[in-house]
């Protein structure tokens, strides 16, 4: 049971405006491999093999296949409890901005509307070239298959080593910690730049700092609230302390 401090319910419920930051914590609830722990992806395969420009130019079919393999787990999985109760977050709040670095699009699929990628979506793809997004392309087998547009080849629209975050959705980001009065961090390790600087963006701009996150990372000596329990635990909880009376799915 996971005890919700009457300030910190209060706090929530009364926000003008509220940014929350999730990492591969949430994701891996869902039982969606993350990449950088212990027993992660890239203890297990090298980034530089699958998830760089370089890679993509000497093996692009080696590179597809790897991101369609997540592609297929990724849809085996469904969002949990938390994803639901971030949604009801957003219908309850004045103003809500959800940024996520995790490229599995769990947060769209559970139902939330102001939702910033930072790390793109493992379910789109974009021109190799022009950096384009593209729907529909001729199904001719080829692998990976061709921009309809200029003949270039299609890749995963996620952000590889090397590569920068794409600039609107890093803005709308920095744009969202420094307007907002609560910034939520949940499940992320504080490790990654540029996500890992956006509570401070938020802590210069006097919002209160709520973490959630079983451990303890570079931002906990600077919170406001620290929940120390799994995101589908700790924010229904936090939901229904904040709103009595939501119903939250899986929660």
């Amino acid at each position: 049971m996971i005890h919700i401090p009457a300030g910190l319910a209060d706090l929530v419920a009364g926000a003008k405006s509220i940014a929350a930051l999730t990492g591969a914590g949430v994701s891996a609830e869902s039982g969606i491999s993350t990449f950088r722990d212990a027993h992660g992806l890239w203890s297990r395969f090298n980034p530089d093999e699958v998830a760089t420009r370089e890679a993509f130019l000497r093996d692009p079919v080696k590179v597809w296949d790897w991101y369609a393999e997540r592609r297929v787990q990724i849809a085996l999985a469904e969002p949990h409890a938390g994803h639901y109760a971030l949604v009801e977050m957003e219908r309850r709040s004045r103003e809500f901005a959800l940024v996520t670095q995790n490229i599995d699009e769990m947060h769209r699929r559970a139902g939330t509307k102001r939702l910033i990628e930072l790390h793109g979506s493992i379910s789109r793809v974009k021109c190799f070239d022009e950096d384009v997004v593209v729907d529909e392309w001729d199904a001719t087998g080829e692998v990976p298959p061709r921009c309809p547009q200029c003949g270039s080849r299609l890749r995963p629209d996620v952000v590889w080593f090397g590569e920068s975050l794409p600039i609107d959705a890093l803005g709308e980001a920095i744009a969202a910690a420094q307007r907002c009065d609560v910034f939520i961090s949940v499940g992320t390790s504080g490790l990654v730049e540029p996500a890992a600087s956006l509570p401070f963006e938020a802590l210069r701009a006097r919002a209160a700092i709520i973490e959630v996150n079983p451990e303890e990372t570079p931002v906990s000596p600077f919170v406001r609230y620290a929940l120390r329990a799994p995101a589908g635990e700790a924010l229904p909880a936090l939901v229904r302390a904040a709103w009595p009376g939501s119903e939250l799915i899986g929660g």
